[in-house]
């Protein structure tokens, strides 16, 4: 499905600014200049900047023009980790293994649920992460199919991992995360071949994109086999 062009305009200025390109305080270009750019209209324009208003990626100074936004400041971060990645750093194999996904509503009776969607629908999945091909952590995602449109033409994310793809196409700028301890239930411990009632680590994790709900993810971790370390201070 071709993306359409405010999309586009949007997600251009958007990865400049997440990737440090484009650095706070920066001015994007006047509306004409984009407009000549990418051949549109004013009006195509205006869209991808109210969408990069709406996240809290620019502000739009009256007579003075459009800049990229100061970042607002936390007192504590808890970065989303990339699990792929983190499973390469430890000199061990990773591997996705997909249990099942479907496009489905969401429940009416589950607030979280109806406030992720936002008056759409959901992408669910469920799959098992591994390591040097032993079960490492069960996952369950939800993800908003307002949010993110192109979820459903992707061919690609049970190849890399739910995650991963999510990180590498939607980039995110609130994350909210959740740590447990909980006993494996008789389900979770035949996927992960533990014994029932194992000791397990639970990782909770809702994400955002300006005001945009983007997804949320519980995964459940063998107890023995994953620490989780984190730096806290501002956020960048």
């Amino acid at each position: 499905m071709r993306q359409p062009l405010h999309e586009r305009i949007r997600s251009d200025f958007e990865a400049r600014i997440l990737s440090g390109e484009l650095a706070p305080g920066d001015r994007i270009p006047i509306e004409q200049d984009l407009m000549q750019h990418y051949g549109c209209a004013r009006m195509t324009v205006n869209k991808a900047l109210s969408a990069l208003l709406s996240a809290g990626l620019i502000d739009r100074r009256k007579r003075a023009g459009t800049f990229v936004a100061r970042p607002r400041m936390h007192s504590m971060v808890l970065d989303v980790p990339d699990l792929p990645s983190q499973i390469r750093e430890r000199g061990q194999v990773y591997a996705y293994f997909p249990i099942g996904h479907r496009l489905r509503p969401p429940a009416p009776s589950r607030d979280d649920e109806m406030r992720l969607a936002g008056g759409g629908d959901l992408f669910e999945l469920e799959g098992l992460h591994l390591a040097d091909d032993i079960p490492l952590a069960l996952e369950y995602r939800l993800i908003s199919v307002l949010a993110v449109p192109d979820i459903g033409d992707a061919t690609d994310i049970e190849a890399i991992s739910p995650g991963s793809w999510l990180l590498k196409h939607v980039p995110w700028t609130e994350a909210e995360t959740r740590i447990s301890a909980l006993e494996a239930t008789a389900e979770e411990a035949r996927l992960l071949r533990i014994p029932q009632r194992s000791a397990c680590l639970c990782v909770e994790r809702r994400t955002w994109r300006g005001s945009d709900r983007i997804t949320y993810v519980r995964q459940v971790f063998v107890g023995n086999s994953y620490d989780l370390v984190a730096r806290f201070g501002a956020t960048r």
